[in-house]
């Protein structure tokens, strides 16, 4: 099983890896389209009025620029620590035993603007690149990533249970028609559901912590279903391949 989990723009600092190594990255189909935003990414934050453009920032966020222009040099550490905010903080990866850190490196990859995708372990430094960016020269990411990414992602689903959780943004950089995804909705006293904001994130999180750590394999959606349950979320099927977490209001 491969759980596909949305990046942060929050990452956590510094590291005690080795600087960035391409080939030390999972699935290096990919490191042509990495090396090219990488390299792009750098030279961009040699202009930092232009950075701050292309990537969404405020003048108060300069240090964003600062880590583009220290990417190939930073340290690194494993992708599972990199990232930070509600869902991180939820899987609590940290707090991982021995074995269950061996399954979480196994089953989880984060979607990633500049990686594309990385498993749980691969040491990765800190950046600043969101989905819905666009490089000066490059075009859009949807534009790079889709002829590299999706071809990778359907030779695991073609094999493994393929768990969605990656948010709008990055889910058009690659799609996988045959993956589980997920939604996270609030029930009124009536039995309406919307999706919401607020608690999606956390659990999203809680789920990401459950499938990575249980010891049997989930390799169909009603494995989901079943390992989202025993881990107190309500959790049901509500198509072929796709599942509701439902919060009540």
């Amino acid at each position: 099983m491969l759980v596909l989990l949305p990046p942060s723009e929050t990452k956590a600092h510094g590291g005690d890896g080795s600087p960035l190594d391409f080939d030390a990255l999972s699935f290096p189909e990919l490191n042509p389209v990495r090396r090219k935003l990488a390299d792009a990414l750098v030279e961009l934050a040699a202009d930092v009025p232009a950075s701050l453009s292309a990537l969404g920032l405020s003048e108060r966020q300069h240090g964003e620029v600062e880590r583009n222009a220290s990417l190939l040099s930073a340290p690194t550490t494993p992708a599972i620590l990199r990232y930070t905010g509600v869902l991180y903080d939820a899987l609590d990866a940290s707090a991982l035993t021995g074995v269950e850190r061996e399954r979480a490196q196994r089953r989880l990859a984060v979607a990633s603007a500049l990686f594309g995708v990385v498993r749980a372990g691969d040491p990765i430094p800190a950046y600043r690149l969101s989905g819905g960016s666009t490089l000066p020269g490059l075009g859009s990411l949807r534009s790079l990533w889709r002829p590299a990414l999706e071809p990778v992602l359907a030779e695991v689903g073609a094999t493994e249970l393929v768990v969605d959780l990656r948010s709008g943004a990055y889910a058009t950089l690659a799609r996988v028609p045959a993956a589980v995804t997920v939604r996270v909705v609030t029930e009124d006293s009536s039995g309406h559901r919307k999706t919401v904001s607020h608690h999606n994130k956390a659990h999203k999180g809680r789920l990401a912590a459950a499938l990575a750590t249980s010891a049997t394999e989930p390799a169909r959606i009603e494995d989901v279903v079943t390992i989202a349950r025993a881990a107190g979320l309500d959790c049901e099927q509500t198509g072929k391949t796709a599942v509701e977490i439902v919060t009540r209001s």
